[in-house]
């Protein structure tokens, strides 16, 4: 089964069912969901969406700490290295 535009590939709604999934597992699973997004989806509205959609009824499963330490951590990637930042003569 799909999900929606926050959760394409229902990953999320998934971990929530798997009796007795780690802490580990569910930072894979959030490592896949972030990469599954849409380059122009706005990742910290869909992890708020996420939160309020099952982190609120299951705050003690550990699906619901790996969101909310999304929300607190991921940030841009940013450049770093690469032939323009070398030093030029």
């Amino acid at each position: 089964m799909k999900g929606d535009i926050h959760d394409p590939k229902a990953l999320i709604r998934e971990a929530y069912v798997i009796e007795g999934i780690t802490e580990a597992q569910c930072r894979s699973i959030f490592l896949d969901w972030a990469l599954s997004l849409p380059v122009t989806m706005d990742t910290q509205e869909s992890l708020a969406i996420l939160v309020a959609r099952y982190a609120v009824d299951e705050p003690s499963h550990p699906m619901s700490e790996v969101l909310r330490n999304g929300q607190q951590t991921m940030t841009k990637p940013k450049r770093r290295g690469g032939w323009r930042s070398r030093p030029r003569n």
